[in-house]
């Protein structure tokens, strides 16, 4: 029973620091405003198909990030520091005013596609990357995994750490997917105005993450540098 509590907490924290960085709300105006010309069938069976895009790419992130991080001699503090920026860059543009989901390069072309295709998928490109699935979950996701102190590994088990990723990752691919089915419904509920305060108030969170990460980053950096200059 300890056990279960404690797998419900890590990924209750799992999702806490995901859910911004996912914010289902963008591929939510994605589909809307990119789907409209889709045939209702074609568009739920893209829907089911971008959720397992999302599940994978961040499975791939989880069990590859480190290896890639490794291959091309990357730091955790400079992992840091570049996810920091770029959750920080995302934050900002959900906080300005004239920052529009359809404003992505992805969204352009799929656009493009749409106007002289009768039907385009885009299940892929640009509903679960980057709509979902983007840089600032890929960096949250592989800076965590590579940075996990041994205090944690020395409660957790390694198995007991992947199955709380997974989950997140499945609750999130769930998340994504009744949000998408749901989205015309849910942006009649609430209006466009809630979906774009809910965009402001998650993206101030990116931004202090972001910051954060940035600041662990500098941290850890000087602790280095004065640990080597000691020696």
């Amino acid at each position: 029973m300890d056990d279960l509590l404690r797998l419900f907490h890590l990924v209750g924290v799992g999702l806490v620091l995901m859910l911004p960085l996912a914010n289902p709300l963008t591929s939510m105006s994605l589909l809307l405003s990119l789907g409209s010309n889709i045939p209702y069938r074609e568009r739920q069976k893209q829907i089911t198909q971008s959720a397992f895009y999302v599940f994978g790419i961040m499975l791939v992130a989880y069990f590859g990030g480190t290896l890639i991080m490794k291959s091309f001699g990357i730091s955790i503090p400079g992992l840091r520091i570049a996810g920091g920026l770029i959750v920080s860059g995302i934050g900002f543009q959900m906080l300005s005013p004239s920052s529009r989901t359809d404003d992505m390069p992805e969204a352009d072309t799929v656009s493009e596609q749409i106007a002289t295709k009768k039907t385009t998928n885009i299940a892929f490109v640009p509903l679960a990357m980057p709509g979902t699935a983007g840089p600032g979950s890929i960096a949250m996701i592989i800076s965590t995994t590579a940075s996990i102190p041994s205090s944690i590994t020395s409660v957790y088990s390694h198995w007991f750490l992947h199955t709380a990723a997974l989950l997140v990752f499945l609750s999130l691919s769930l998340l994504f997917w009744v949000a998408l089915r749901f989205a015309g419904r849910v942006v009649a509920v609430i209006g466009q105005s809630g979906v774009e305060a809910i965009s402001r108030i998650m993206g101030f969170l990116l931004v202090c993450m972001g910051v954060q990460f940035i600041i662990n980053g500098v941290l850890e950096i000087a602790t280095e540098f004065m640990a080597t200059q000691a020696v």
